[in-house]
């Protein structure tokens, strides 16, 4: 049965899609994971990666999801029925649950960061932001209780139904997410010393590359992307049929690189100023940015409309999450999708609450020598998410008909055929290589 629900236009879909993508992805994971790999090495990998594999897989999931018009395990039972495909959206929307249960964690952060800048109890002396830092997820009540808060935003959103929502607000929230990244960084690169975080950032030093790096280049090309869980096969079964895939997965990828690039931009030029070493983790986005915004005039207003909008951003992110659960079990029924979606919000509340506490009371609490909220980014980053990501690139070219892929690529554009043979090419080859290799590292072959 087809979607009774569509977007209203591309440009709703592309920011609603780049909302999914954009989020904890490009604005918080990649600084830090760029800082602890290499930098400019980093950077350039990622670049290519998500290229010459995220953006093939991008595809691949929006022809499966807008020819079938259904959500990601139906679809993929529609294309191959009678088989064990559908494994691939169930792979998914398990990922997505163990995602979400730990994104909610950083979620939770981001609320308490903008209470506190919104009652003015932010903006302070620079030394006391790892304090701070430090204080606010060690913190078992707090951390849990602004987990909730978050998962309960994102329930409400979902159990109405996303489109509307989301689309109208992406079209005023994704450009003004820009234009404050753009002050932010027009600050940075004023501070003492600034231009040596841009030469960490941009110049590649391969000496400091290691297989690892590799590793994380690569999850964070499908953890950006948000492929690899067949979030973008849902969303793109409300997309219309007149409109272009490329053109939507291009401008997709273009938003998230310079979300990165702004990013970095953004981070890298305060931490050599402000003297705080770029392997800080994850915490460098909540240490680094109130010291910058510190330092501009009216900063403390500066920073709480950012963290709203950065807010935002990670919920659109957890929107597109729990919608892939939710569409997969409530069949497009609006009354079972409101039960569903508060059921299914609430066990990812629960199974979260262990990397909430994973910094504080649960802090010697490991697995395989990570902490439990390290341990179930590592598991989904580097090992569902490119799982996920190959069996979509061996199902597109074994078992969907070459007729339709090409009728999905051509439509609304005429160029689609002209670089339908290059997709096909890397998704049916390249990709699957690419992550083989990158799982012969991880599990130690290579």
């Amino acid at each position: 049965m087809k979607q009774t629900e569509q977007w209203t236009s591309k440009l709703g879909f592309i920011l609603a899609a780049a909302g999914s993508a954009i989020g904890l992805g490009a604005i918080w994971k990649f600084p830090y994971v760029a800082g602890t790999s290499g930098g400019g090495a980093f950077f350039l990998l990622f670049l290519l990666f998500t290229v010459l594999i995220g953006l093939p897989l991008l595809l691949g999931e929006f022809v499966i999801g807008r020819s079938t018009q259904q959500e990601a395990i139906t679809a993929y039972k529609t294309i191959a029925p009678n088989s064990g495909w559908h494994w691939i959206g169930k792979l998914g929307v398990a990922t997505c649950f163990i995602l979400l249960s730990f994104y909610s964690v950083v979620g939770g952060w981001i609320l308490l960061y903008l209470f506190r800048s919104a009652t003015g109890q932010l903006i302070g002396e620079m030394q006391a932001y790892d304090k701070l830092f430090e204080q606010v997820i060690t913190d078992p009540v707090l951390s849990v209780g602004a987990q909730f808060v978050f998962i309960l935003l994102t329930i409400v959103v979902v159990a109405r139904g996303v489109q509307e929502g989301i689309e109208k607000a992406n079209k005023y929230m994704m450009p003004a997410l820009f234009v404050l990244f753009l002050v932010l960084i027009v600050r940075s690169l004023t501070l003492d010393d600034a231009m040596k975080g841009v030469t960490f950032f941009l110049q590649p030093d391969f000496s400091n590359l290691t297989s690892e790096s590799v590793l994380y280049a690569m999850g964070q090309s499908f953890f950006s992307l948000s492929v690899g869980v067949s979030v973008m096969v849902t969303y793109s079964s409300y997309l219309a049929k007149n409109e272009s895939l490329p053109r939507s997965a291009v401008s997709i990828v273009g938003l998230n690189l310079a979300i990165s690039l702004l990013a970095g931009l953004a981070i890298f030029p305060a931490v050599f100023s402000l003297g705080v070493e770029p392997t800080a983790g994850p915490g460098l986005l909540f240490i680094v940015l109130p010291s910058v915004f510190a330092k501009i005039p009216l900063g403390g207003l500066f920073l709480m409309v950012f963290l709203a909008l950065f807010l935002f951003a990670t919920l659109t992110s957890a929107f597109s999450m729990l919608e892939i659960i939710v569409a997969s079990l409530a069949r497009d029924d609006m009354e079972k999708r409101k039960k569903t979606t508060w059921i299914t919000g609430l066990l990812i509340f629960v199974v979260g609450i262990p990397s909430a506490l994973s910094y504080g009371v649960w802090s010697e609490m490991t697995i395989f020598g990570k902490s439990i909220f390290d341990a179930a980014d590592f598991l989904v980053s580097n090992i569902l998410m490119p799982l996920g990501a190959l069996l979509i690139a061996i199902f597109v070219p074994l078992k969907m008909k070459r007729e339709v892929l090409v009728a999905e690529i051509s439509a609304g554009s005429n160029n689609g055929k002209r670089w339908f043979a290059v997709w096909l090419l890397l998704l049916r080859y390249l990709v699957p290589v690419a992550i083989i290799i990158v799982f012969l590292d991880v599990i130690g072959i290579i």
